[in-house]
């Protein structure tokens, strides 16, 4: 028994200290002072002492201007660590509570860097990068003239061509293992949904290499024709004029862009040259 009770005596003072410590840690402070310490621990890049203060700031005096501040600048905080995931919950709630707030524009930026910075490489999954491309794009209808639109704009490309890249791999996987349909159907999303990204090239003859291997030789036709027409000096066009006008036996008389006749436009599709000599000796 006196054991025990020495044991609970023991635990009760550890208790009494514990919350005495609590007392200290949140004893009420003048919110000038809060805010001044946390944007120090912020410029000294003490993210996560920053981020306890500005919390702290909102804790003490939630109807404050200062409050409104110091949730976004808690969100910059938890960016700065690298915590996305905080930083992107903290961004919602400040949009949701203060949607007409000069900084909104602001920290939809910043909840798209969190996600910007998060995107993987092609062979991984796109979650992220589809999630900065939706806020990104809400930045940009919802706040057009803001100082933040214009780097929205550049990051949304990017991003298209990030999404265009991970399209092609999958296309390609399904190309190599004879899986045309498939590869076709993932070739053309490129060419439709992402025509500004530097993918289009070779997605159209990836349709091209698909289509002759479906015996599609009409579809092969026009999709290097439309190659040729945007893309005449392109890499990938030569590769398509090779496996279309080169390597097809044809009929005698009867070009393979004769498709178009009847509509009375002629597709022009041509060897490129190389100087003087023969398109081929490009190899």
């Amino acid at each position: 028994m006196a054991r025990l009770a020495g044991f609970i005596l023991a635990s009760a003072a550890v208790l009494l200290t514990a919350c005495a410590s609590e007392e200290e840690v949140y004893v009420e402070r003048p919110v000038e002072e809060l805010y001044n310490e946390a944007m120090d621990a912020l410029e000294g890049e003490r993210y996560e002492a920053a981020t306890r203060l500005f919390d702290e700031v909102e804790r003490q005096h939630p109807y404050s201007a200062w409050a409104t501040k110091a949730q976004l600048m808690a969100a910059f905080g938890y960016y700065q660590r690298n915590e996305y995931d905080e930083a992107i919950v903290a961004l919602d709630r400040f949009i949701q509570l203060h949607p007409s707030n000069r900084d909104t524009p602001y920290a939809f930026y910043l909840k798209a860097l969190c996600y910007y910075e998060q995107i993987s490489d092609v062979e991984r999954d796109q979650n992220m990068t589809e999630s900065a491309l939706k806020t990104l794009e809400e930045l940009i209808a919802r706040y057009p003239d803001s100082k933040y639109a214009r780097d929205a704009k550049v990051k949304v490309d990017l991003t298209f061509d990030h999404l265009a890249g991970k399209t092609m791999q999958i296309g390609r996987y399904y190309l190599r293992r004879g899986h045309y349909l498939a590869a076709v159907n993932r070739f053309k999303s490129v060419v439709n949904d992402y025509q500004t990204t530097m993918h289009v090239p070779e997605a159209l003859h990836r349709l091209v290499e698909a289509y002759l291997a479906l015996g599609l030789e009409e579809e092969a036709r026009k999709s290097a024709a439309v190659l040729g027409h945007n893309f005449p000096g392109s890499e990938w066009y030569i590769d398509s004029y090779e496996l279309v006008e080169l390597k097809r036996v044809r009929q005698p008389d009867s070009p393979w862009y004769a498709i178009w006749a009847s509509s009375g436009e002629t597709a022009d599709i041509r060897a490129p040259e190389v100087n003087d000599d023969p398109w081929y000796k490009f190899w």
